[in-house]
């Protein structure tokens, strides 16, 4: 039996997946993902000065959108009800501020799989794991999988 070769890593495009959460406190999240190392990329705010959306990138690449939760909206979710995993090359660093943040962060833990990864939950409920794993390489688009 021939091994299957590896898949080829393609470029990476920029992301259009985005993880999006809603939070009674979006302003206190946005300070939150900020003392974690995210960017704040853009934040537009109601007349009332309340965040509507705001997009916090991820250095590394990728990132996450957040808005103030209505009820009576659209889209809506609860609050506290959304999980990311966040790809990082210092899983330490991040550690290091997320407790420097006053978060309640897991020990950071060596994975069976290959990397670490340390887990926590924000004030809002939502939960976030930051790690070192990267995933697996993307299949070419010529791949139809398995």
């Amino acid at each position: 039996m021939t091994p299957t070769p590896a898949p080829s890593p393609s470029p990476s495009p920029r992301p259009t997946v985005w993880p999006a959460f809603q939070a009674r406190d979006p302003d206190l999240l946005v300070r939150l993902l900020v003392a974690l190392g995210f960017e704040e990329t853009a934040t537009y705010r109601d007349e009332e000065g309340r965040v509507e959306h705001a997009q916090l990138d991820w250095p590394e690449g990728g990132g996450v959108m957040l808005g103030r939760h209505k009820p009576e909206g659209l889209f809506t979710q609860q609050p506290g009800t959304t999980a990311a995993y966040v790809v990082t090359s210092d899983v330490e660093g991040v550690h290091s501020r997320a407790v420097a943040a006053g978060l309640d962060a897991g020990p950071v833990e060596e994975k069976p799989y290959g990397g670490s990864d340390f887990r926590l939950t924000d004030p809002e409920g939502n939960q976030w794991s930051f790690g070192s794993y990267p995933g697996e390489p993307r299949r070419d688009s010529g791949s139809t999988g398995t």
